[in-house]
């Protein structure tokens, strides 16, 4: 395709403390892959784009013959879960290097938002299959059942807000803010959720962009003070909490015909 890893700007957020990312991550729901999987005519490849340390690759194959999921950093791919069906490959979502109409379905999982879209556009329509489809998945903010919420809220926007990228909108906006020149399918709602003690919770948290960036500035991780202030709340440190995030998807068919 011409241009090298270089010439695109890949913001890398995730290459550092990718262990922790693989490990306190939450996991896609089936439901998601099978919604999916359903829109789609054959069900034979998925390219998985920005696919970190394979939460959502290792569950599209449960539907898909071969999953190819890519990520420009190395450090992601080296913690990826391995799985039959799945091939990782380092490589920028812009640029798959993959086959001209080879795919039934392009995903990007909480990863559109750092994409150069116009670019990544191209590729999607390049790479599809007639009657593909892409989809954008993002979950926004969490919320912890009972009163921790109201603390964990004001962790998100109050304490650590001023130090989200700014391309963070996007992902609390559902990506409905994002250009999107596909004919676009409903999804129907999904909800994810876990069940989580506090240290999983708060692992979870430490993954968060913002959080590194409080942490380079203020010398000091304020996710040791929030555990501090939720422990009154949430009684032994290990009972086990529901955690909920919206999930949205913006689908399309990329070339119907």
């Amino acid at each position: 395709m011409g241009e090298s890893m270089d010439d695109l700007d890949f913001k890398d957020h995730f290459s550092k403390g990718s262990a922790d990312y693989a490990s306190y991550r939450p996991s896609y729901p089936l439901d998601l892959v099978n919604k999916l999987a359903d829109l789609c005519p054959t069900q034979n490849r998925v390219l998985d784009c920005g696919c970190g340390t394979g939460q959502l690759s290792v569950l599209l194959a449960e539907r898909f013959n071969e999953v190819i999921a890519t990520d420009a950093s190395v450090a992601q791919i080296a913690k990826a879960e391995q799985k039959d069906r799945v091939v990782y490959k380092t490589a920028l979502a812009e640029q798959s290097g993959l086959d001209d109409e080879s795919v039934d379905l392009i995903t990007v999982a909480q990863a559109a938002h750092w994409l150069d879209l116009d670019k990544f556009y191209k590729e999607v329509n390049r790479v599809a299959k007639p009657n593909g489809i892409l989809a954008l998945i993002t979950y926004g903010v969490l919320h912890v059942e009972g009163a921790a919420d109201s603390l964990v809220q004001d962790f998100y926007y109050q304490t650590i807000g001023p130090y989200w990228p700014a391309e963070r909108r996007h992902v609390e906006e559902g990506y409905r803010s994002l250009p999107f020149p596909f004919a676009e399918i409903t999804v129907p709602t999904i909800t994810m959720q876990e069940f989580w003690n506090l240290d999983e919770l708060l692992g979870y948290l430490n993954t968060w962009s913002a959080v590194k960036e409080a942490k380079n500035i203020l010398g000091f991780n304020p996710v040791d003070q929030l555990r501090v202030a939720l422990l009154p709340e949430w009684g032994d440190c290990e009972n086990k909490k529901k955690i909920s995030w919206p999930l949205s998807v913006r689908a399309g068919q990329v070339k119907g015909r």
